[in-house]
Parts: structure tokens; C-alpha cells; sequence
């Protein structure tokens, strides 16, 4: 029987925060804060609760800089192509509280397989109406002190066409990399380019987690790092479990998450 409390951590958001070393970091950056959600799936009811306690606690934190790593609405199980776009009507009112984010480099946003599933252009042209930027093939820099940070993102890999040198291109080879690509097991493919730090969603960590089992279902390119720190070669990657749920609004053992992850320069990576 699901007890009140697989309800209601659905509605509890957690801060987690973790340390992230990046070797090509210059002591400029040390310190630099990223706030990140992720896997939003905006809803009037159910997600809009632990979106708006996200957004507080992010902006308690003032950090430097806030990312958003996809699936802002949900895509209806077999439903017909128009029902889909409809969909998509969700990112107005979800942009509109994103909005309220306060960070002193601003926001930096990528798609997830379920704005590609609704309607993309409509998702990207609402979040950019609400100064958003979407980074889909391509990147941005921050300088700081004369030293450049990169932000790169990429379209979503099961539903779009990613294309990670394209997102790459004119970056110096000396310069570090932080990627925004939705599905974490890209991170395979990813650590092979010159990338640093790759920030994901897509998992849910499951949703619910089961005492000595895990989690029942993880969705395909989730299923390998489905939450928290790991590395894989000189990449790190971060999965966040996500604000919002899908399918059943409930979550059991894996509550919803804010992530504040601090750069370092020459550290171990610690949480």
C-alpha cells in the first residue's frame, strides 16, 4: 500500500551538494557555484509544488550560475502528434516561474527527450522569451579574471540530433568544458572529446527506489549513472534525479533534487 509519505516526499525537494574537481580549471574559477534542475515536467497540480520549492532554495544559494538540463513538459504516452504539441503549452507557465531564478551569470538551459517529443521550437522560443538561453549544438563562455569557462550543450540524444563537435566547435583546446546533455550514459561517447564535466538528467534516479532492489525501471541512457557523482575516464558527470515526476506523482526513497555543485581547481572530487 503507498502510505502518505510516497506522496508527499514527491513534494520535498533536497539540497544536494557535491565538490567537482576539473584539472584544466583555472584558480580564477575555484569556488564558481552552478545551481542545476533538472526533469521538470511542469504540471498545475503535481510538479508546479517542488518546482516552486526548488526555485526558492536556489535562490537562497545564491549561486553563480543556474542550469536547467531538460524535460521541462512530459509527452503523453500514445497519444495522437497533435495531442503532443499540446503538450507543449506547459512551458509557458513553467518558464514563467523559472524566470523568478536569480543567478549572477544567469541561466543556461538544454533539451530533453520529451521537448523533443512535444514541440522543440515552441519550448526554446518561450524559455528565450524568458531570457534562457537554449544551448542545442552549441556553446557560450563566462570570463573571469581573463580566463574562459565553457557551456555547451547539445540536442537530446534519443529524440534529437546531437552533435557534439558541432557544440564544440572554436572552443581552444586549453580551455575547460562544462557540457549540459540530457541522457547521462552519453557520458561514454562524451568522455572521448575534450569535455570536463558533463551535467545530466533524464533518470528520475528511478523515482522510487526499493530497499535492497533499487530502482524497478530506469529509461533507456539512464540506466548506467542514473544519479549522483562518478567518473569516467577525465570526465565527471553528474546526474541529477530530478524536481519533477512522471507518470505517478510519487516518489519513494529518492526525493527531488537541487544540486549546487562547486568547481575546484587541483582537489579531489568530494561530496
Amino acid at each position: 500500500m503507498v502510505g502518505d509519505d510516497t506522496i508527499l516526499e514527491a513534494n520535498r525537494p533536497q539540497l544536494v551538494s557535491v565538490e567537482v574537481s576539473l584539472p584544466r580549471l583555472h584558480e580564477s574559477w575555484d569556488g564558481f557555484r552552478i545551481a542545476q534542475l533538472s526533469d521538470l515536467h511542469y504540471d498545475a497540480y503535481f510538479s508546479v509544488v517542488p518546482l516552486r520549492k526548488a526555485v526558492e532554495i536556489v535562490n537562497r544559494l545564491q549561486p553563480d550560475l543556474v542550469v536547467l538540463t531538460g524535460d521541462f513538459v512530459t509527452s503523453p504516452v500514445s497519444a495522437s502528434r497533435r495531442l503532443k504539441r499540446n503538450a507543449a503549452a506547459a512551458i509557458e507557465p513553467c518558464a514563467q516561474l523559472l524566470s523568478q531564478l536569480h543567478a549572477s551569470s544567469g541561466i543556461l538551459a538544454a533539451l530533453g527527450n520529451h521537448d523533443l517529443s512535444t514541440n522543440a521550437a515552441r519550448i526554446i522560443d518561450v524559455l528565450q522569451s524568458h531570457a534562457i538561453p537554449v544551448l542545442r549544438n552549441r556553446s557560450v563562455s563566462i570570463a573571469r579574471e581573463g580566463q574562459r569557462l565553457w557551456f555547451a550543450g547539445v540536442d537530446d540524444v534519443l529524440q534529437g540530433t546531437p552533435d557534439l563537435e558541432q557544440a564544440l566547435e572554436g572552443i581552444p583546446q586549453a580551455e575547460p568544458v562544462v557540457l549540459l546533455a540530457h541522457e547521462p550514459d552519453w557520458a561514454d561517447y562524451v568522455a572521448r572529446y575534450p569535455v570536463d564535466l558533463q551535467l545530466s538528467g533524464h533518470s528520475h534516479g528511478g523515482q522510487i527506489r526499493l530497499p535492497l532492489v533499487g530502482a524497478p525501471y530506469l529509461p533507456e541512457l539512464g540506466r548506467k549513472y542514473p544519479r549522483g557523482l562518478r567518473r569516467i575516464g577525465s570526465l565527471a558527470l553528474y546526474t541529477n534525479v530530478g524536481v519533477g515526476t512522471i507518470r505517478i506523482p510519487m516518489r519513494l526513497n529518492c526525493p527531488p533534487e537541487v544540486t549546487q555543485i562547486t568547481l575546484r581547481a587541483g582537489v579531489l572530487s568530494r561530496r
